[in-house]
Parts: C-alpha cells; structure tokens; sequence
C-alpha cells in the first residue's frame, strides 16, 4: 500500500495510490486521522481500515489532477546518515584527502523546517553557489522504539521514501554537526509517497538513480551500504526514542557534485530527479530563493 499526503484545491487530504488513482481517505471516512503520521500513530489498526477502505472504494481521483505533498510534512525528527555507501566514501577520499572518515556511524539533523514536496521548487540561497544534490532512501518510522537490536529493528519501520538530501556544502563544513548546510529550507524534499514495508521485498538492494537536467550522475545501490539498516536503528535507539512519522535518510551513493573534478553544483533552472526501484521518483526544479518578506514589527 502506498500513502500520499496530497492537495486538491484548497484542502489537502491523505489517500491511498492506487496505479494512477487516488482514495481520497479524508473524505470518504472524516473519523480517519488527517495526517499520515497522525495515522501511523493510531497503529496497524487504523492502517488495516484505511485497506479495507481503499479496496471497496467507490471511486478514485485521477492522480494528475492532485499535487502531491511531502507524504510526512511535520515530523518530530529529521536525521541523515553520513558516509554511509562505499562508492561515496570512495569519491570523497580522492577529492579531499582532508577529511577525515570515521569509523561509526555519523548522523546529523536536518531541521523540519526544510521539509518539501516531492516535485516543489528548490531554492538556491544568494549567499552560497555550492548548491549539492544527494539522491536518498528515507525510512519512515512507524511505532515508538528505544533500544532496538539490529535483528528486530526492521519490525519498526513504517515504511520508505525517496529523499533529496539537499546540501549547501560551505554552510555544511562550518562545523562538524553539518546542521546548517543541510536545513535551509526547502531543502529536504520527500515523497513521492510513503510505500509500506510490507512492499518492499528487500530495501537493501534498490536502484537508485538521479538526473540533473537529463544527466545521469547518480547510479547506485542500497546494496553498497556500509551499515545495515539493521545496525543504522540499533545505533540511534541506543541514544533516542524514535517515533512514528520520525524521517530517517540513509545516505547517498557516489556522483554528487562536490566530488565532481571540477565541482558541478547545482544552478537555476536545474532539474533534480531521484528515482528509487520499487518507490517512484521525485523532481525538484531549483529557482532563487525569493527574497524576504518584510515582517511586522
């Protein structure tokens, strides 16, 4: 089953995607929860109704007539894995031999803020041109969790989306939390929609690829992953509560264009699109960030 978060007019809704259709849930039943991390929170419950519902649907949306949004516009945590495929290690050790790899998992925090949808605009902040694109698979947390094993943790996760890690490189490498380079906003798009788990046979071996207005520069595999998805939710639960809606991004394959000689970041009118096996694909077209609207004293 395959969730979206989506807009019609004026109101958005939740529904299930089913082939080119959508099951308006917010409509055809108003006792459901009105947000997907609201419905994953009421448990495997609420998510058997919403099946039953989508299956005796009398009817569906044609899925071109809704704009998709961010499947999960609001979570409570928005975290991304670092050096985390090999190829990637790889391409960073010959661009910059200064930095140092370490030897554990390395995460940061993406701030909600930046969250997007799966085919808005990225914007270009004026202060920096080292604008990066990092094609991702994101997890999605489904029920409360701490101190997971790494042989139970796939029981957690809700299920998988793509992300757009977006990277503003010079504002990442001013200090080793990487927050600020990787929160602006519209920085973090997701979608196109949450694919349950339950349809992904194994999340450790998925294609994923990412254009740049019709280049090809991404052309990867979760298969080249350094941790497990397994040993990623060990080591955060070890830490923290996770919960449901939480976005967790696994990291990006080699072909980012900071490690590109010479670098090829992003520019205006630039198209990012991230297709991911068995998940669909997002698009995101980068425009200036607009400028500042006067606040009231």
């Amino acid at each position: 089953m395959k969730l979206a978060t989506f807009r019609v007019g004026q109101r958005s809704s939740v529904g299930v995607v089913i082939e080119d259709g959508l099951v308006d849930l917010t409509s055809l039943d108003p006792r459901l929860p009105r947000s997907l991390r609201a419905l994953l929170e009421a448990g495997p419950e609420a998510l058997e109704a919403v099946r039953r519902l989508a299956t005796n649907a009398p009817r569906r949306l044609p899925l071109h007539e809704a704009r998709l949004l961010a499947p999960i516009p609001e979570p409570r945590k928005f975290l991304g894995l670092g050096f985390s495929y090999r190829s990637h290690v790889e391409e960073i050790r010959a661009r910059r031999k200064d930095i140092v790899i370490p030897p554990n998992q390395v995460w940061f925090t993406k701030q909600v803020s930046c969250v997007n949808g799966p085919f808005d605009d990225i914007h270009k902040p004026p202060i920096s041109d080292m604008l990066d694109y990092e094609g991702e698979l994101a997890l999605v947390i489904g029920r409360r969790c701490r101190h997971l094993k790494a042989n139970s943790a796939r029981e957690v996760i809700a299920g998988y989306m793509i992300c757009n890690d977006v990277s503003v490189r010079d504002w990442q490498l001013r200090a080793p939390t990487a927050t600020l380079g990787k929160s602006f906003d519209t920085h973090g798009p997701t979608g196109p929609w949450l694919t349950l788990a339950e349809e992904v046979e194994d999340p450790e071996n998925l294609s994923l690829k990412t254009w740049v207005s019709g280049e090809l520069r991404q052309n990867g595999s979760t298969s080249d992953f350094i941790y497990t998805i397994g040993q990623m939710l060990e080591e955060l639960t070890t830490v923290m509560t996770l919960e449901p809606g939480d976005i967790l991004t696994t990291g990006s394959p080699g072909g980012v264009g900071a490690a590109m000689v010479p670098p090829c970041y992003l520019s205006v009118g630039d198209v990012v699109r991230i297709e991911i096996q068995a998940l669909g694909a997002i698009e995101n077209r980068v425009v200036p960030e607009p400028a500042p609207t006067a606040t009231p004293p």
